[in-house]
């Protein structure tokens, strides 16, 4: 099948490759190169790089207009693809190719529609999750579902890690939705339930309200690591909190951190947790007990929660 795919992040690359293993990829569309890291180069988005190396053509588009339009009607694909491309798919472009636009999401729909469902679920401390492989309306992430495929999350998991473990799950549901789809055998359905959102977390999603008890503060760092990143604030400095686990150290009162023993452990609103790793401003990250060893053995987290902050 000739296929348009178009995806942008890490997380869309097992899809590409899996599509391109099976099908003629007419083209990749995906976001422009933008400045990446402290030295500001200009990197291509992780899909256009794969997408390089696989011999593939590739659309570099920020938005589906109407020059992306037309460029995508000339290569007259039979079906498109969609994988966190970072752009909405409007009409003519959505009813363009003959079997439409099917989209792969990281949530069982109708649950956490938008774009940070992975890191809501997590903040939300779901035990499960799964990925949904859908056909593309012009309402966010309504469309019938074609493929859909639960999965657990192991405790411990981050946001990152799950993402990740979902895309190499997502691929193989993305491609056969698509045999499916070939083979003239594809069945959708509509979604059934209420939907939930899921809207792109901001930094203030990453402060932690170390008021709340020790489960609720660790979701939420599950949730937000490693985008946007966890943090708290000692001495009006915001510090990046890498890695935290529970702890088995005697109780602190809530945002007082202190060493216990080998560990470095801060109080919450229940038990305490261990700084594993953190980053304070304009430093390298560290092991929290060597942080606080170079503060003289304390600190003490702001606990008003900032905008966000559950």
């Amino acid at each position: 099948m000739r296929i348009v795919f178009a995806g942008s992040p890490a997380a869309a690359v097992p899809s590409l490759e899996a599509l391109a293993a099976e099908h003629e990829i007419a083209a990749v569309v995906t976001r422009a190169a933008s400045p990446q890291g402290r030295k500001r180069v200009l990197t291509p988005t992780p899909v256009a790089a794969r997408a390089v190396e696989l011999g593939l053509d590739v659309i570099e588009a920020n938005r589906l207009d109407a020059e992306a339009t037309e460029r995508i009607a000339a290569l007259e694909p039979e079906l498109a693809a969609v994988v966190a491309y970072g752009g909405l798919v409007r009409e003519p472009l959505l009813s363009l190719p003959r079997h439409g636009w099917i989209n792969l999401h990281f949530s069982v729909l109708p649950d956490y529609r938008g774009a940070a469902p992975v890191q809501r679920a997590l903040i939300d401390g779901r035990s499960s999750t799964g990925v949904s492989v859908f056909r593309l309306v012009e309402q966010l992430d309504a469309g019938p579902l074609v493929r859909v495929r639960e999965a657990p999350i192991a405790e411990g998991t981050t946001a990152g890690e799950l993402l990740a473990e979902l895309a190499v799950l997502g691929a193989g549901e993305l491609a056969e939705a698509v045999r499916e789809i070939e083979a003239g055998t594809a069945r959708f359905a509509e979604q059934v339930g209420s939907p939930t959102l899921a809207p792109k977390l901001t930094l203030a999603d990453g402060a932690l309200d170390l008021q709340r008890p020790a489960p609720v503060v660790l979701s939420r760092w599950r949730g937000v690591t490693p985008e946007p990143g966890a943090h708290g604030t000692v001495d009006g400095q915001r510090v990046k909190l890498l890695a935290l686990v529970r702890s088995g150290a005697e109780p602190l009162p809530p945002g007082h951190a202190a060493i216990a023993g080998r560990a470095a452990v801060v109080g919450t609103g229940s038990a305490p947790l261990e700084l594993v790793e953190v980053q304070p401003a304009g430093k390298r990250p560290m092991p929290g007990v060597d942080w606080l060893r170079g503060r003289g053995g304390t600190a003490v987290f702001e606990l008003a929660p900032a905008e966000g902050g559950r």
